[in-house]
């Protein structure tokens, strides 16, 4: 019971922080475009981003099952932790506010005539959003450990959180930032725990794949 609870905390938190990426991403390509066309983006934004995260949940959790890749995907994980590390200590949260609040207000930003398409907005959002959605996905899989029910909330929760309540997290996030250092510490904890059953477990762990150890059963789910 006590796990199920820690787990869905963790869900929670990374949810909020990995939301910031998203944030960023499409408040910037908004704020670029004509603000007739600001809405459209944002909306088509948070749908792609939506729709890749439902995709790479469905991907990882059969590719997790995979020996090796449990391994991988821990070191990727500790990747995005650096990468949030810095992002924190650049202020890139009240970056994602400021953008955000500028795509929604039609008289801040570019004014002009349009001079970016919509289809070049959601091209720069989706290359963008394949990293950030992937990223999402791994913590979400990596706390849920095979447990379908907690890994469909993570997923749902990241999906609502983006769609309804991106400019508030970002003023949350920017006003308190201790919340975005405790995420960091929840992402971190996650990704060591991700890469001891990456290499440990003796039917998906590298040390058992490449003899170093003999591993042991580890029991999925919560």
């Amino acid at each position: 019971m006590f796990e199920t609870i820690m787990a869905y905390g963790q869900i929670v938190i990374a949810d909020l922080i990995l939301s910031g990426d998203n944030a960023l991403i499409i408040g910037m390509a908004a704020a670029g475009l004509a603000p007739e066309l600001r809405k459209k983006a944002i909306l088509y934004g948070m749908i792609i981003a939506a729709v890749l995260r439902i995709v790479f949940a469905v991907v990882a959790t059969t590719l997790l099952g995979i020996p090796g890749i449990l391994f991988i995907g821990s070191v990727l994980l500790f990747w995005v932790c650096w990468r949030l590390f810095k992002e924190i200590r650049e202020g890139m949260d009240r970056e994602a506010q400021a953008a955000l609040e500028t795509a929604g207000d039609p008289s801040q930003g570019y004014t002009g005539p349009p001079r970016k398409t919509m289809a070049a907005a959601l091209i720069s959002i989706t290359i963008a959003d394949v990293s950030m959605s992937l990223d999402n996905v791994l913590a979400v899989a990596a706390i849920a450990n095979g447990d379908k029910q907690i890994l469909v909330f993570g997923l749902g929760l990241a999906i609502l959180l983006m769609a309804f309540a991106a400019t508030m997290i970002m003023r949350l996030l920017t006003n308190y930032p201790w919340i975005s250092w405790l995420g960091l510490i929840v992402l971190l904890y996650v990704a060591g725990e991700m890469m001891y059953r990456g290499f440990f477990d003796m039917n998906s762990g590298v040390g058992p794949l490449l003899g170093l150890v003999d591993g042991w059963e580890m029991i999925k789910g919560h």
